[in-house]
């Protein structure tokens, strides 16, 4: 008798699946970021966000969850400039600032990461913030992410002083640069005055050398 050839299985594509997925979340950030822009957090309907990504509500939530946590994810791929939340230690410029040999260098590379991530930041505060006058989560969710910068800050500034001596004691150092490098800082100079992105970049490097560096 003679056996019939076993069925061949077809090998199971992670990577194809994987790739769907990331093109459902980002089609699914880019209608939030669009629609709360346009109508506002509270008055944004999550129906309303699956219709102009093109999916299903539950597809919604299996991809990025309920709203709160939609506005966290918002808020992280802004920082990450990826379309997911990358932690600090992870990101590409924090392992070149702790690699380079010098104050300057470390510096540099600083400024020009956070004139990349200022413009993509620069939408989603003034959607955090204008919602967060009602929505009390949005709030606690605001002061979370800036005094994880505030951590950030001091860790950069301990970083700084392996190279370099500083001007200022750590704390008052780590909250100069809280503040000089805060979103709001950018809109201002960029977003009201006028400044391009190069100058807004040259003027934190040359603001943190002048103040952070000992002579």
């Amino acid at each position: 008798m003679t056996r019939m050839p076993s069925p061949v299985k077809r090998r199971y594509d992670a990577t194809r699946r994987q790739q769907a997925a990331a093109r459902t979340r980002a089609a699914i950030l880019e209608a939030a970021r669009g629609l709360f822009a346009e109508r506002g957090y509270a008055a944004t309907p999550m129906t309303a966000i699956a219709d102009r990504a093109g999916v299903a509500l539950d597809t919604v939530y299996a991809s990025v969850g309920r709203k709160p946590e939609l506005a966290r994810l918002l808020i992280e791929t802004a920082i990450s400039g990826t379309g997911q939340a990358i932690p600090a230690e992870q990101r590409d410029y924090v392992q070149a600032i702790r690699a380079a040999p010098d104050a300057g260098t470390k510096i540099a590379i600083y400024a020009a990461a956070i004139t990349a991530i200022a413009p993509r930041m620069a939408l989603v505060l003034s959607i955090i913030q204008e919602a967060a006058r009602d929505e009390p989560g949005l709030a606690a969710l605001w002061s979370e992410i800036a005094e994880r910068r505030a951590a950030n800050m001091r860790l950069f500034v301990a970083d700084l002083a392996t190279v370099a001596p500083l001007r200022l004691n750590p704390d008052q150092a780590a909250d100069i640069v809280w503040a000089t490098n805060a979103t709001e800082m950018y809109q201002l100079l960029v977003g009201q005055r006028g400044w391009t992105p190069q100058r807004y970049q040259h003027f934190l490097t040359d603001t943190w050398h002048r103040l952070l560096l000992a002579e």
